[in-house]
């Protein structure tokens, strides 16, 4: 199974989720995909195949009052997982990205891939090649 968590302030990380869901179907894997406001960290940390998403935020970072607080407290969790990241952004070059995939290694989880989309995704290829990682991790 896996989980897709993700938060989503004006729509286009929401985008990549269905995006990336479609993606995991299609490759033949089960899938479930969540807001996570409306999960628990310990639900996400219970799958061996996590997903999580924010939109850059601030100066390149996650979103301070769901994601932070939510990523800080499942990162224990995180080791021997295999995990994937994706979110997008406006501006900037992904920083945010690349801090986050360092935070999820120094927890002990496998990055199996990571997609950014400048502003709203359309058909991105780079959610295709995630959710089929992920497919197959």
């Amino acid at each position: 199974m896996v989980e897709i968590a993700y938060w989503s302030g004006t729509g286009n990380t929401d985008a990549m989720a269905n995006e990336i869901e479609a993606a995991v179907k299609a490759a033949g894997a089960a899938v479930e995909s969540v807001r996570m406001e409306d999960t628990t960290v310990d639900d996400v940390a219970s799958k061996d195949v996590i997903l999580l998403g924010c939109p850059a935020m601030g100066s390149e970072e996650l979103e301070d009052s769901v994601v932070e607080p939510f990523f800080t407290a499942l990162a224990p969790k995180l080791n021997g997982k295999k995990v994937g990241l994706f979110g997008s952004y406006g501006w900037g070059s992904g920083e945010w990205m690349d801090a986050w995939k360092q935070r999820t290694e120094d927890a002990g989880a496998t990055i199996i891939g990571t997609a950014i989309v400048n502003e709203t995704p359309n058909n991105a290829p780079e959610c295709e090649a995630l959710g089929k990682a992920a497919a197959q991790a």
